[in-house]
């Protein structure tokens, strides 16, 4: 019968769900564009990068210089390692970016209320999302997969790159920063301090007295 539809094959898919929570879940996350990394802040660099740009400059070490760990990383996927990247510090939308510090005068915060603080604003933030963005999250954090060593130690190499970038520019005048935040250190010293001890491979540790050499060449002017 003309117009009768009856015959037509029921469709399986869902119902899309409300759109609204997640948009607020992304609203909340795009402070990570605005929220400013708290280290360079201390020491009084010229308008800092922010979270959201660290975490692009993670994700573009993973795609360009990922393949160098596989002697490290054997097995290690770029495209998921990509994925924990961009996730990796969503959670700072909501808890800020706390510094790591080798000060031993600096205020020394609780590992485990940080973690308990992150976990809680990834519930916020990851909830009405699909589950791999929470997953990912995690993924991150328990650093048991080739992946998650990568992304940490891109992380790292980040902060070294960016501390070059800020040596070169002269982008930073201790007065303008903390007086009390850099006791035991000069210049931008103590990024490298930070980082050093946390490197899990060899090829981390190379890229990284490369880039310490690149760094003590600007700020010492040779």
């Amino acid at each position: 019968m003309a117009g009768d539809d009856s015959d037509e094959p029921e469709s399986d898919a869902e119902p899309a769900p409300d759109a609204e929570p997640a948009l607020d879940a992304l609203l909340d996350a795009y402070a990570l564009k605005d929220e400013r990394r708290t280290g360079w802040q201390l020491r009084g660099v010229d308008a800092p990068e922010s979270v959201a740009a660290h975490a692009w400059g993670v994700a573009y070490l993973v795609l360009t210089l990922g393949d160098r760990f596989r002697g490290d990383l054997p097995g290690v996927d770029l495209d998921r390692a990509l994925r924990l990247a961009v996730v990796h510090d969503v959670a700072e939308a909501e808890t800020g970016d706390i510094a790591t510090r080798a000060d031993s005068t600096a205020e020394s915060v609780d590992p485990d209320a940080k973690e308990d603080a992150e976990r809680a604003a990834m519930a916020d933030l990851a909830g009405p999302l699909p589950d791999r963005v929470r997953d990912a999250w995690e993924a991150y954090e328990a650093r048991e997969s080739p992946e998650a060593v990568l992304v940490k130690e891109c992380d790292l190499l980040d902060v070294c790159l960016q501390a070059v970038r800020y040596e070169r520019g002269d982008r930073y005048d201790p007065a303008d920063g903390d007086p009390d935040a850099f006791r035991e250190y000069d210049d931008l010293d103590e990024f490298f301090a930070t980082t050093e001890p946390r490197l899990r491979t060899a090829t981390g540790r190379e890229l990284f007295d490369r880039l310490r050499e690149r760094y003590r060449a600007a700020r010492d002017g040779s």
